[in-house]
């Protein structure tokens, strides 16, 4: 036998980038840190690269790829919640989703009028703070795979100057599942 267990080829699939075929199958292992649960919202949008994101050689320049990143969360936010990112303090009362740690991984360059798509989904939800994951393609192939965390965040009572985490809201985290 190949995997003694599930959990065995779950961490096979992970090592070799197989996330995505386990998430879909549903082998999730209880014991583990992989639970099942609902599916996740992905929003998926298709972007061209222009001049003004490209280094003189016509390569996007990396700090780029994370603007991409930021557009992506506030679309994914906006279809989420119906609600646009200026309206989010008289909604939920909150000043904004600040970005507190950001990572990419750059596997191919991508060039001036590629065509490239972005799949993001926001993956794990703690009591402030989420993480939102993003996959950048060009022509079918993975060029770009990044992460960041964000805080829901308002104004911090003892200081309105400053801004403090506060609890995500169940019916906002709802609002990011999908049927499976």
């Amino acid at each position: 036998m190949l995997f003694r267990c599930i959990a065995g080829l779950q961490r096979f699939l992970l090592h070799f980038r197989g996330f995505d075929i386990l998430r879909a199958g549903g082998l999730f292992c209880r014991h583990h840190w992989y639970h099942p649960r609902m599916a996740n919202l992905i929003l998926r949008r298709q972007f061209t690269v222009k001049w003004g994101h490209c280094d003189p050689a016509g390569i996007v320049f990396n700090s780029r790829f994370f603007e991409y990143f930021d557009w992506s969360v506030w679309r994914l936010f906006e279809e989420a919640l119906a609600v646009k990112p200026n309206e989010l303090a008289r909604v939920f009362g909150i000043v904004g989703i600040p970005l507190v740690d950001a990572k990419a991984r750059f596997l191919r360059p991508a060039r001036f009028n590629d065509v490239a798509h972005i799949a993001s989904e926001v993956t794990q939800f703690k009591r402030s703070s989420f993480e939102v994951t993003h996959r950048i393609s060009i022509a079918g192939e993975l060029a770009v795979e990044g992460s960041e965390i964000r805080v829901w965040a308002g104004r911090d009572p003892e200081d309105p100057a400053k801004l403090k985490g506060a609890p995500i809201p169940a019916a906002v985290i709802a609002r990011f599942r999908t049927a499976a």
